[in-house]
């Protein structure tokens, strides 16, 4: 028999029942019930947003909104292939160093009086010079600005034609331009409204601004003139609205997707994992018949990191990092503690789903090996009682502690220090802490990205080499592959990095995470995609 959730679910439903009920009345307006619901799509951001600008789009709740109201010179499809936006299609010469963009003449900005007598007006290639100028604009302090870091120059050719030049050749670098900070935004309407336009933005995307009460509501209509259409030639989006509520936390979010109330909940919560799936990870039977899950790879690799610069023998101990990375079983950590979501990492520190991941390169559970590794730092170092102390938040204790206990049967023992997020991230970037538990997020689709963090030019607090890992033939290969503009090659010398990596064990990669999503059944056209980015222009309900 499964046990409830929480003892008076009942009590705790008609609470929230009644409450969120009363705050979607009070602020669904007019349009919402117009329509009935049947053509607003509804979810909820426990997060809050920050800013509509997209300029400051660095949190996933910012680019989820501003996804919908703005757009860039390119985009990228559900397999991270690059496809023409704003640009419908472009030239890479000079050694891969130009890029030359050709614009669409039909791409208009959502309505707004300062357009004059018109009310909007069309993009040209002197917004999108006037937009990234902005991004690098010390007075704008965008957090995006590094996006710009490997551009040498670019400018307007005239209305039509915008040219990007490079410092060197970047193999990544169009997929750097899909990122929302790279949105194209009108000059009169930034101006107009100053720091105020992020809660004022006007973009050209498919859906346009409405209303936006912080922390309550925040309402987007469809854009009429919006200018992509489907491979029939129906004009997008489909839906007549997006409507975003912000209960802050995920308990009371899956409540109220129970309840039907709102249309779409994305990851999986402690709170609520047992509730909604199996063991296994598959829909238990009482969901199967209103909701629909869909997961698939997402660019986030999880892991514990060595700071390699530390004077303690155990962390210095190649014997012993490796030790650890022997000592735990990742598929049963990841059926009890995650219900089967997420990927055990076997392979290297590129993430499933990336091409240059290697499924080989990793370590696999062996725990009499991990006990013949302990052994050895034992007796070669005479120091009979090996301590290791890994640092985590308490999102991440239920992991750090399991494999504490595994590792404690080899002979290690291991401590488990929690700390505030800010004060893990603060100490982990300043290098006062031997061991951290840490995750990374592709901030554009490359296995550069990931091996970025082994690059012994970044180390921090100046750039992402948290373990100040340093390797000769690791640089000089992360060097070549800035030139290497042949595809596969590019993703061998990826390969070959990762496992050098692993060898050396600077890191014990935990899981590669998945996207997860579940949706009511009558939400169609809702796709997964490896950067967890929410697409809604192709969406409908039935």
């Amino acid at each position: 028999m499964i046990k409830p959730l929480f003892p008076n679910l009942k009590t705790i439903i008609h609470y929230f029942t009644i409450s969120c009920v009363f705050l979607l009345l009070i602020s669904c307006g007019k349009s919402t019930t117009k329509h009935n619901n049947k053509q607003v799509f509804r979810y909820n951001e426990h997060k809050n947003i920050g800013s509509l600008d997209p300029a400051f789009s660095k949190d996933l709740a910012d680019i989820w909104a501003t996804n919908q109201l703005f757009n860039g010179l390119v985009q990228m499809d559900d397999s991270l292939n690059v496809l023409p936006s704003i640009a419908k299609h472009w030239t890479i010469t000079d050694s891969a160093k130009t890029y030359t963009f050709t614009l669409r003449d039909d791409v208009w900005y959502h309505k707004h009086p300062r357009f004059g007598k018109e009310a909007t007006r069309t993009v040209t290639a002197h917004d999108f010079e006037y937009s990234l100028n902005r991004l690098i604009d010390p007075k704008v302090a965008s957090p995006g600005s590094w996006v710009l870091n490997k551009v040498a120059a670019f400018k307007a050719l005239n209305d039509s034609i915008f040219q990007i030049r490079l410092k060197q050749p970047f193999p990544a670098f169009l997929g750097l331009l899909t990122m929302k900070y790279c949105s194209v935004v009108p000059k009169e309407i930034v101006e107009h409204y100053g720091s105020s336009f992020r809660a004022n933005p006007v973009g050209t995307g498919p859906f346009q601004f409405k209303r936006w009460e912080e922390n309550i509501k925040l309402v987007f209509r469809k854009n009429p003139l919006y200018f992509e259409r489907d491979s029939k030639g129906a004009q997008l989006p489909y839906l007549e609205a997006v409507s975003v509520t912000f209960l802050p936390d995920k308990q009371s979010e899956f409540l109220q997707f129970a309840q039907g109330n709102i249309d779409f909940v994305s990851g999986l919560d402690a709170s609520y994992k047992d509730d909604i799936l199996t063991a296994k990870g598959e829909l238990r039977d009482k969901y199967t018949k209103a909701v629909r899950m869909i997961r698939g790879p997402y660019l986030n690799t999880e892991y514990l990191g060595f700071f390699m610069a530390s004077e303690h023998p155990e962390i210095q101990s190649k014997l012993l990092r490796q030790a650890v990375n022997y000592g735990f079983d990742r598929k049963k950590m990841m059926t009890y503690l995650r219900n089967g979501i997420g990927i055990p990492a076997h392979g290297g520190f590129i993430p499933k789903g990336l091409p240059g991941f290697n499924a080989t390169a990793g370590f696999n559970y062996q725990p009499e090996k991990a006990k013949a590794l302990v052994a050895q730092f034992k007796t070669q170092t005479g120091i009979q009682n090996p301590e290791i102390t890994i640092t985590t938040t308490s999102n991440y204790l239920s992991f750090c502690e399991y494999i504490q206990r595994e590792l404690q049967k080899t002979g290690l023992s291991v401590h488990v220090d929690v700390v505030p997020a800010a004060t893990l991230k603060d100490a982990k970037a300043n290098g006062k802490l031997n061991i951290f538990r840490a995750s990374w997020i592709a901030d554009y689709p490359d296995a550069e990205n990931y091996l970025s963090l082994y690059y012994s030019k970044n180390f921090a607090p100046n750039g992402p080499n948290y373990t100040h890992f340093k390797n000769e033939h690791f640089d000089k290969w992360y060097e070549q592959a800035f030139t290497e503009t042949n595809t596969k090659k590019r993703e061998l010398l990826y390969a070959k990095m990762d496992s050098l990596v692993m060898q050396d064990a600077p890191a014990v990669v935990m899981f590669y995470d998945e996207v997860i999503r579940f949706t009511q059944k009558n939400v169609t056209g809702l796709g997964i995609n490896p950067t967890n980015l929410l697409e809604l222009k192709r969406v409908n309900k039935n």
